[in-house]
């Protein structure tokens, strides 16, 4: 269970991860030690999963973004697991979910224009096994994007 210190921690350091744990312990008004145990402990307990970089795909010349909602045909008992493996070994796909529902699979796919979607669509993703139905829904803009947990 979290108490209200472990809450000021990960609501701190949800807000700037790459601040120092000197830096979130003032900030969670905590003791320096106090601060490393508990956030060892959050760590080792699976509640931190790691920290890592968010990349702006778009600044990096990524201009399009495409999600696409799949329905498989899942005549064949191994259709979910040849279709995610599959979809895995195409480099632009950044994200791939799966849904109970109507719908099995969503990926995330990114591409510099609409000519090398189209290329991709074409050659990566329609090749991809046991596919029954595609609906593809491009990305206008981005409202809200947020991982942080309202602690």
């Amino acid at each position: 269970m979290l108490d209200d210190s472990d809450r000021r921690l990960l609501r701190h350091l949800q807000a700037d991860p790459s601040q120092p744990v000197g830096a979130l312990a003032e900030a969670a008004r905590l003791p320096l030690a106090t601060a490393y145990k508990r956030l060892e402990k959050l760590h080792s307990s699976g509640a931190i999963k790691g920290q890592h970089a968010i990349i702006n795909w778009q600044a990096l010349g990524y201009a399009v973004e495409v999600s696409l909602r799949i329905i498989l045909d899942k005549t064949n008992p191994r259709a979910f697991d040849e279709f995610l493996d599959a979809a895995r070994d195409v480099p632009e796909v950044i994200e791939i979910q799966t849904f109970l529902g109507r719908v099995d699979a969503r990926l995330k796919i990114i591409a510099k224009d609409l000519g090398e979607y189209q290329q991709i669509y074409r050659n990566r993703i329609l090749t991809l096994p046991h596919i029954a139905d595609i609906e593809a829904l491009m990305q206008v803009a981005t409202i809200k994007n947020s991982q942080s947990l309202p602690l």
